[in-house]
């Protein structure tokens, strides 16, 4: 018997790799190696082309940045966030005066992960510097697109289709405003993207060793749970970026579970499929635990050590809550928990109360029930000019960033995953279930909180899922995925596909400048506004 990789053929039906079977058209891309590495360099020095240049343009604190350019140069002197004085204002900080804090602790609504990233731009770059608040967003967002081409190329078996994906989140207006203000959305992105990667792997090494197992029995029919699937790195590495995700916004925990219960459910019906008559005790009894044991306790690990600054000072809020009498131990089967960490879940017990709760006016606010019609994209800032002011050339010019996504581009997605849904309870192709999964869990959560204060850009944590459902139906469309259509059919659908691209592409040079701050005549801003509800 030769090696794994030469007898995987003869047990393909075990793998789940692809939205559909088989790729019978492929292009120069494919066909030529060097490609599978050089085209996703390229496309992700495209992504840092537009986000990098001009990075530090608006010089002033935008939006939300006022709270994490701050938390995060606190948490980098203090270990935890400080509080600033009444009165200091984001025009003092802009002009640099950036010492003012205190050693109080401040109340923060969102885990420090995000913000030490933050961090990390500004000790390099400096406080002062708008570039080094946004540089971290940035490196973010441009990785981002390259996991994106990475796992589209592993997950369709196509350079080509993963090269795609990439870049049309390369040239995404939600993905580039995000990778340009300083914000945590980007990183509940990238740490999700990596979790998904993770799974998409361990499917696959699931998939070797079902096939292993098929070719040790040399023929003979499966019987009983089948091969014991323990140890998998991968689920654990899946387990440890979802607790990284969770470590910068509460929502990862989405993503987590999601992606937990999708793998049991996915590994129950591999083993079905494989002929194991034991296949549903097998997932109650081994796999279900054994997957929780491979998620849970590295994700919350994770999720600490994103606390270690918390832990090893004694600044931090409520680190001493019970020391100073604002409540007391617990008794009975929790009394062994160490005081810190029942500080710690005080804390904790205190931010899902401001989650659940918060319901304050905003005139942005978004619920998600609206997201994927485009209805209300973020103005994220915006300056007026009169002629002769600030360089303005023309009678009134505005600068705005405008976290909007290339509506083109968007509709198209939002309309694919719609169709991938369709497809995927025709035909259970469960390429296309991790695809819908990674939507799910980034999105359905939000509409069981109708009132809470939301915006539009949330929806860059799964917007990458809907690009690669895009991709699976124009892969389809072209017949670069699954059965391929009469030659006559499909050659006009690739013209359609390229002029599809086309038009995205010339949207995006269309609305880039006000994603970018760029100073415009106020009437090029106007002309950007297809829909009354967009101001």
């Amino acid at each position: 018997m030769g090696p794994v990789s030469s007898q995987i053929a003869p047990a393909r039906h075990l793998s789940t790799a692809v939205p559909l079977a088989g790729r019978p058209f492929s292009t120069f891309l494919d066909r030529v190696p060097r490609w599978r590495w050089l085209a996703p360099l390229l496309v992700t020095v495209l992504a840092a082309a537009l986000r990098f240049p001009g990075l530090g343009h608006p010089s002033s604190l935008m939006f939300d940045e006022t709270f994490y350019v701050k938390d995060a140069w606190t948490l980098l002197n203090l270990g935890y966030e400080g509080k600033w004085p009444q009165g200091f204002d984001d025009a003092t900080f802009n002009a640099g005066h950036v010492w003012g804090f205190t050693s109080e602790a401040e109340y923060v609504a969102h885990p420090p992960l995000g913000k030490w990233l933050i961090g990390l731009g500004m000790l390099l770059f400096g406080p002062t510097d708008p570039f080094g608040w946004r540089f971290s967003v940035a490196v973010a967002g441009t990785l981002a697109v390259l996991l994106v081409a990475l796992i589209g190329t592993t997950l369709f078996r196509s350079v080509t289709l993963g090269t795609l994906a990439a870049a049309l989140f390369a040239v995404d207006g939600h993905a580039i405003v995000l990778s340009r203000v300083s914000l945590l959305d980007n990183f509940v992105m990238l740490f999700a993207l990596l979790g998904f990667g993770a799974m998409l792997l361990d499917r696959r090494q699931r998939d070797v060793r079902l096939a292993e197992d098929a070719m040790a029995r040399n023929g003979a029919p499966p019987s009983g749970w089948g091969p014991a699937l323990a140890w998998r790195p991968w689920l654990l590495t899946a387990g440890v970026a979802f607790g990284l995700t969770c470590a910068v916004k509460w929502s990862g925990l989405y993503f987590l579970a999601g992606f937990a219960v999708y793998s049991v459910l996915a590994d129950a019906v591999a083993r079905r499929r494989a002929g194991f008559p034991g296949w549903l005790p097998a997932t109650i009894v081994r796999q279900a635990p054994a997957t929780f044991a491979s998620m849970v306790p590295p994700a919350l690990a994770a999720y600490l050590a994103a606390y270690t600054g918390w832990f090893l000072t004694s600044g931090g809020y409520d680190r001493n809550w019970i020391a100073t009498g604002g409540g007391t131990r617990w008794t009975g089967l929790l009394a062994w928990v160490p005081d810190v960490l029942q500080n710690l879940w005080h804390w904790h017990a205190g931010i899902y109360a401001f989650h659940t709760g918060l319901s304050a006016s905003h005139p942005y606010a978004t619920p998600a029930i609206l997201w994927p019609l485009l209805a209300r994209p973020t103005q994220i800032y915006y300056r007026g000019s009169g002629a002769g002011e600030n360089g303005c050339q023309y009678g009134y010019c505005s600068e705005i960033v405008w976290s909007i996504a290339n509506p083109i581009l968007w509709w198209a997605a939002v309309a694919a995953t719609l169709y991938v849904v369709y497809r995927f309870a025709r035909i259970r192709a469960s390429g296309d279930g991790l695809i819908l999964m990674g939507v799910a869990a980034g999105y359905l959560p939000w509409l069981l909180y109708p009132t809470r204060t939301m915006f539009q850009f949330y929806a860059i944590a799964f917007e990458p899922y809907l690009l690669l459902a895009l991709v699976a139906v124009l892969g389809t469309f072209t017949g670069m995925l699954g059965e391929p259509p009469p030659e006559r059919v499909a050659r006009p659908a690739r013209a359609i596909a390229a002029a599809f691209v086309v038009v995205v592409v010339l949207v995006s040079a269309f609305f880039y400048p006000l994603w970018t701050g760029m100073q415009t005549p106020f009437w090029f801003w106007q002309a950007h506004v297809w829909l009354t509800s967009w101001v």
